[in-house]
């Protein structure tokens, strides 16, 4: 008789938050495929010659030869013209070539891209008017990509996001019972658990205990860290690294992936982390309406096959 591995509900570690562990029901890796097709589109308004130069806002190498570029959004949701929506949004090109994804870069192109989060974020945090700065990617079609050329946007507000007031607030509360930051905690824990992925000197990389994507990956600096800004040159090649190494193996697969990281700037006491969702289930009924997430695929197995 064929064993299946029972349900199991599991809560984030210090959130009010609740997924269904389903191993039973998981695909193995290799069954997998969801997979967005790469077309070498000579419209794409990203490419260099598309470009429309009065969106440029900054760019990374020559001004003709680039190889990282920044430009204000053609089609914000939140203005700094606008009270109502207040607020910033960039697209983030991170290399001139069509069709080339962030899996396929060198290590060195991922720093790159990374030395161009920080000096976003940097010259961001000077406007006093905004608190919430989240970088992202949406990779694939499932991941809610508009445009097959690889690149990163930038959201920033003066608006809190609730969920992310919550988890400020929880981990204060944490770290006043406990007498030391969750996260940091985390690591501990983690780095000693069959959900760790990976660990050098400087990063840690996990599949969350309570993981509400398949095969999802947090990287964290090991040193507490408030933002992207603080981080030295050992800690970005890591986390390039670590990145790197992700995504290869989810390429693999031909898994659609977000990830983020977000900065608060009222705030000077958070562990800054990069999340990376990938995204072959899609969230229905029971998610939709009881905000219990059901993920088939285990954070032990996650851990398991990003290790192999």
């Amino acid at each position: 008789m064929l064993f299946k591995p029972k349900s199991e509900f599991r809560k984030h570690y210090f959130l009010n938050k609740y997924v269904i562990i389903t191993p039973g029901r998981a695909k193995r890796p290799r069954d997998v495929q969801e997979q967005s097709v790469i077309h070498n589109n000579s419209s794409c308004v990203l490419c260099p010659e598309k470009i429309e130069k009065n969106l440029i806002l900054d760019y990374i190498g020559g001004k003709i030869n680039w190889e990282v570029m920044v430009l204000k959004n053609k089609y914000p949701a939140v203005t700094l013209n606008n009270p109502k929506a207040y607020g910033t949004q960039e697209v983030i090109i991170e290399t001139p070539e069509h069709g080339v994804e962030m899996a396929e870069f060198s290590v060195k192109k991922i720093e790159q891209v990374l030395h161009t989060y920080i000096k976003r974020t940097k010259e961001i945090s000077e406007n006093k008017k905004i608190d919430y700065i989240l970088i992202f990617k949406n990779s694939g079609s499932k991941a809610g990509a508009s445009l097959h050329h690889s690149h990163s946007q930038v959201f920033a507000t003066k608006i809190l996001p609730p969920e992310v007031s919550d988890e400020l607030t929880q981990a204060q509360y944490y770290k006043a019972a406990n007498d030391t930051c969750p996260y940091c905690n985390i690591i501990k824990k983690e780095m000693r658990s069959k959900r760790k992925i990976y660990e050098n000197s400087e990063v840690a990389v996990l599949a969350p205990y309570a993981s509400e994507y398949h095969y999802e990956a947090w990287i964290f600096t090991k040193r507490h860290l408030d933002n992207i800004t603080k981080l030295n040159a050992k800690e970005i090649k890591s986390i390039a690294e670590a990145i790197k190494n992700v995504l290869v193996k989810l390429r693999r697969i031909g898994l659609s992936y977000n990830f983020s990281f977000y900065q608060v700037i009222s705030n000077t006491d958070q562990h800054f982390y990069f999340k990376i969702q990938p995204r072959d289930s899609v969230w229905a009924g029971v998610e939709m309406n009881s905000g219990i997430i059901i993920n088939s695929v285990s954070p032990e197995q996650a851990a398991k096959f990003y290790k192999k």
